[in-house]
């Protein structure tokens, strides 16, 4: 505060005696990066992704939501049962919002009963015709057994029918940014308006384990018994890999076999979504080459933390003498090993910060880029309230500021969080 106070005098004094005053351009200073960690590899060389025999695959970073390696990502294919992971995810939002309860006892209409598997080869849950179900039971038998029986009584117990649960299907879909996405049933058996897209897929189920942790735990049991019958979670990396937890699988003629799964090692987790193999244990042998892939070449770092300055320019016409510019969530960012020391990070906000702001009040944009790349852009916030201050002290700043060029503001260093 007396800097600036005599600062200011000095301005004053200058100005009076008319005597011209020379400014020193203030220098742009070089663009830090985030602190880097002791890398796990110094350029290594990085293998390009495993060749797949499928018809559309992803492989997702679950933290940042990147693509990490993809074929066909947006190509439209029948998502067959993997449908299913759209229908809990409705079940389990109308859950949340209250609007359902997991003790409903449901009625099982002749449609579900037979899109079940009386009369198709569909895979079912086995469930009496006329009979009441818990909801909750449903649940399970839809995503362990992967019953198309439970999975359209559970959408006519939410919308009164299949076909209007469709369409709440594809309004979650669009506001999940599901672009290639379009449902007209609930169980995912074959029609011709019924289809989606890896990427789309990889999305959903992002959002699935996001959004709905507990629920997502479902996707880990391997079995369930119902009416008599046990039966196995087709997911057959259940049983092959400990880090795998979900998610689910799909399969009819027309989609040929299909498995989107997630696991985590350590605090990484990976999205993979494999469409369009040619059997069971393709798809699971894929899936698992994908996520070794991943796992082995890929990780990620935390750059900057939730309210914790990235920078503190100076503040004009205020209380304080400096605001702290922040983010409003954690910036993550996942990169192939051995390249964090590489990241460029630089922020596009004013060259000027003239009070009074608001606390979140969105004042630029942080960009975080690999060999000119962009990889993530997050909106610059201000972290506090900073009211303006008295009528002298924006005055005094005023007269400064016509002497004051503008600051070139970047982002500081953060220490690493792996």
């Amino acid at each position: 505060m007396s800097y600036r106070l005599n600062l200011l005098a000095s301005l004053l004094l200058t100005t009076c005696a008319g005597i011209a005053v020379a400014q020193t351009p203030t220098p742009t200073p070089a663009v830090p990066r985030p602190a880097a960690p002791t890398p796990t590899a110094i350029n290594a060389p990085m293998p390009p992704p495993p060749t797949l025999d499928a018809k559309a695959w992803v492989l997702m970073d679950y933290a940042t939501g990147q693509i990490l390696a993809s074929n066909n990502p947006d190509e439209r294919v029948e998502p067959a049962s993997i449908t299913k992971i759209m229908t809990s995810y409705v079940v389990s939002a109308e859950l949340a919002a209250g609007k359902v309860k997991p003790d409903d006892e449901v009625f099982i209409s002749e449609n579900a009963w037979r899109g079940g598997g009386a009369g198709t080869d569909g895979s079912t849950s086995f469930l009496a015709l006329n009979s009441k179900v818990k909801l909750h039971d449903l649940l399970m038998g839809m995503i362990v057994q992967s019953g198309n029986d439970s999975a359209i009584a559970l959408a006519e117990h939410l919308a009164g029918s299949e076909a209007v649960f469709a369409d709440l299907m594809n309004e979650y879909a669009k506001r999940l940014g599901l672009t290639g996405t379009h449902f007209v049933n609930a169980s995912g058996l074959s029609a011709p308006d019924h289809y989606t897209t890896a990427h789309d897929i990889a999305t959903l189920s992002r959002a699935l384990i996001r959004d709905f942790p507990e629920d997502y735990k479902i996707y880990a049991i391997k079995e369930f018994e119902w009416n008599g019958i046990k039966q196995h979670n087709r997911n057959a990396l259940l049983w092959r890999d400990a880090s795998v937890d979900g998610i689910k699988t799909g399969h009819h003629s027309a989609a040929g076999y299909c498995l989107a799964a997630s696991a985590k090692r350590d605090e990484s987790r990976l999205i993979t979504v494999v469409m369009g193999t040619k059997g069971e244990k393709v798809r699971a042998d894929m899936t698992q080459e994908l996520l070794n892939y991943g796992f082995r070449f890929y990780e990620t770092h935390k750059l900057y933390s939730v309210d914790k300055p990235v920078a503190e320019p100076t503040l004009w016409k205020g209380l304080a003498d400096t605001i702290q510019l922040g983010v409003n969530q954690d910036v993550l960012v996942t990169l192939p090993r051995g390249r964090y020391a590489d990241l460029k990070a630089s922020m596009d906000v004013p060259g000027r910060f003239v009070a009074p702001y608001t606390k979140g009040q969105n004042l630029g944009t942080l960009r975080i880029s690999l060999d000119g790349k962009p990889l993530i852009e997050r909106p610059i916030v201000a972290l506090q309230e900073y009211p303006e201050a008295g009528f002298m002290r924006r005055v005094g700043d005023s007269i400064m500021l016509w002497f004051k060029s503008d600051e070139a503001v970047q982002p500081s260093k953060q220490p690493d969080t792996k």
